[in-house]
Order: C-alpha cells, then sequence, then structure tokens
C-alpha cells in the first residue's frame, strides 16, 4: 500500500463533506437572510463560510498540484451553485493529484517568500482547515432550528460502500 492509498478516503471524504453540505443547503432553499446569519465563533455567514472553505482548499490544492484553479483568486460566490461546481472542480484536481507519486517532503514557498512548509502539512491543513469550518456551518444550521446533514466519514463510507454490515454469522 503507498501514501496515496492512506490518502484516498481522508481527501474524498473532506470533498464530499463539503459537496454534501453545499447541496444540502441548496436543497432547503435558504433565504440570502439565511445564508447571512452567523453564530458565535464563526468566520462568517454560510455562504460566506462555504466560500471560505472552498477557495481554501483550491488554494492549497492548486500549491500542492502547482495548477491553476482561476475561481480561487476571484470575487467571492454568491450562490450555493457557483461553489458546488467549484467544490466539483477541486474535487476532479485532488482525483489528478492521487494518481501521481506524492512527494509530502516536497517544500512549498509561502507567505510572500518568507516561510518553506511541507506537502504533507499542506494536506493536513486542507482537510482540518475544512471540518473546522464545516462545523461552523452546521452550528448556523442548528441555531436556526435546521437539522444539519451528517457529514462524517462514517456518512461518507456509507455513501461510497466503504463500510457494510456483515452477514449474521459474522462473514
Amino acid at each position: 500500500m503507498g501514501l496515496n492509498d492512506l490518502l484516498y478516503d481522508p481527501i474524498r471524504h473532506n470533498n464530499w463533506a463539503t459537496g454534501s453540505l453545499i447541496r444540502f443547503c441548496a436543497d432547503q432553499k435558504l433565504t440570502a437572510e439565511q445564508l447571512e446569519i452567523t453564530g458565535v465563533g464563526t468566520f462568517g455567514g454560510i455562504l460566506a463560510t462555504l466560500d471560505h472553505i472552498v477557495r481554501c482548499d483550491g488554494g492549497y490544492l492548486r500549491r500542492i498540484v502547482d495548477r491553476p484553479l482561476d475561481y480561487v483568486d476571484s470575487d467571492p460566490a454568491t450562490d450555493l451553485e457557483t461553489l458546488a461546481g467549484w467544490n466539483a472542480e477541486a474535487g476532479a484536481l485532488w482525483e489528478v493529484f492521487l494518481t501521481q507519486p506524492i512527494d509530502v517532503e516536497r517544500v512549498i514557498i509561502v507567505d510572500n517568500n518568507t516561510r518553506g512548509t511541507r506537502v504533507g502539512i499542506f494536506i493536513a491543513q486542507a482537510i482540518n482547515h475544512a471540518n473546522h469550518h464545516r462545523e461552523q456551518v452546521c452550528a448556523i444550521l442548528t441555531g436556526l432550528g435546521i437539522e444539519p446533514p451528517d457529514i462524517q466519514a462514517w456518512e461518507y463510507a456509507w455513501q461510497t460502500e466503504r463500510i457494510w454490515d456483515l452477514a449474521v454469522d459474522g462473514s
């Protein structure tokens, strides 16, 4: 088993969870006002936070794979449909990344050429950052009286058949 194999589920879950949360919010037909409501300790409103997640994920990804993602430097998204498209674009590029050898020790220069960090840290940050902010969106939804979707890795596993029930005899 190679490093790529170990990263499949965490990276795919990360993209799936963001996409699932975006779709859930779109399906709820939240008003513009609801999309702007913030919560205590949150980044911003629902739309702003989802935009932040998707564009930061794209920013990490484009540095990791050294490919442009035009939306990263664009104006913030004004609707959930745009965010869903950007998230799908990132998901496709993550899949390309997973097919190539990964040098987690490769150095990426950041912060106006004042710091260097390893690719492995960018991968960890992409996953941690998105988890952190998705929970903020879920907290805002809960505050609105809306039960947020289950976006845990367990639900991803059920949705992608990475978990299953065993027969009664244990097979």
